[in-house]
């Protein structure tokens, strides 16, 4: 991979990347809130399949399939694939996530260089989504398909590491050791995600649909999901 695609790549996974991730705990918060987290153990196991269950069924597969349709110019693909992003938010407040996250994408590729103003309109002109935003941000970067899901998959652990050494809360070196269990554990997810077609992706992870709800009326907290 190119010195370029690769620091282009690391650009997106930051998380002082403009876009919000930092605001969202995708309903961890809401699980330390009922006690269901409140230990560095129990909140390493929640993100953990968190990762498993959730992202690498639905978004990370979602991704591995818009990078190559951005790539071959295919909308209809793209717009079918925001549409089923924009379908399986559970909730209001995560739906408010995906389409917060996508359109401050967006701003940023119209800054950048590596998204088209044409590109950039094709998902403007529908309720942008992050995973199909990433996956234009991506398609351009010139990676290979894995190191783009890796790239993801990473920007998300380190913001939900912050999430929890904040929510829970945990010290600093709490969070990197979850940090790391994340990160063995990443692979593994990308190898499922690739190996998913479109009538495998799945969003059924009904506890946290039940959280986000729960979060959306919960009387104090610090993050937006």
């Amino acid at each position: 991979m190119l010195d370029s695609s690769l620091m282009q790549l690391m650009w997106l996974a930051s998380p002082a990347l403009p876009i919000g991730g930092f605001s969202y705990s995708e309903c961890l918060e809401a699980a330390v809130d009922t006690a269901r987290v409140a230990t560095e153990s129990e909140a390493s196991a929640w993100l953990v399949d968190h990762l498993h269950l959730s992202l690498a069924r639905s978004d990370l597969p979602s991704v591995a399939q818009a990078i190559p349709a951005w790539r071959a110019d295919d909308h209809a693909r793209i717009a079918a694939l925001n549409a089923w992003v924009l379908q399986t938010r559970e909730s209001s407040e995560l739906r408010a996530q995906t389409e917060q996250m996508g359109r401050s994408l967006l701003e940023w590729l119209r800054n950048h260089t590596t998204a088209t103003p044409g590109q950039i309109a094709v998902l403007a002109g529908q309720d942008p989504t992050y995973p199909i935003a990433y996956a234009l941000a991506a398609s351009s970067a010139g990676a290979p398909l894995r190191e783009c899901l890796l790239a993801y998959a990473f920007g998300w652990a380190e913001n939900m590491v912050q999430a929890a050494i904040k929510s829970v809360p945990l010290g600093q070196s709490a969070g990197q050791r979850i940090l790391s269990a994340l990160t063995a554990e990443i692979p593994a997810a990308i190898d499922n995600a690739l190996s998913i077609a479109d009538n495998d992706r799945q969003a059924f992870a009904p506890m946290l649909a039940i959280l986000s709800s729960q979060h959306e009326v919960q009387y104090s907290r610090l993050f937006r999901s």
